[in-house]
């Protein structure tokens, strides 16, 4: 596997979730640059040494509510 996506979501509470797609790893923070290391850790501690994938990538969701 060279690539890892985390689905990040802003959390109800503040700060933000991260879940990544095809693997049970789940991870929160209160800001972005503590989620990018909140990540990396639980990707490191998920993984066996060698076999964790090179590019981990963040996609970010958002939802936006217009009144009309």
């Amino acid at each position: 596997m060279d690539e890892i996506i985390f689905v990040v979501t802003e959390a109800p509470e503040g700060g933000y979730t991260a879940r990544a797609l095809g693997e049970s790893i789940f991870t929160e923070a209160d800001d972005v640059d503590s989620l990018r290391e909140h990540v990396r850790d639980a990707v490191r501690c998920h993984f066996e040494e060698g076999q964790a994938p090179r590019v981990v990538r963040l996609h970010f969701v958002r939802d936006d509510l217009i009144a009309v």
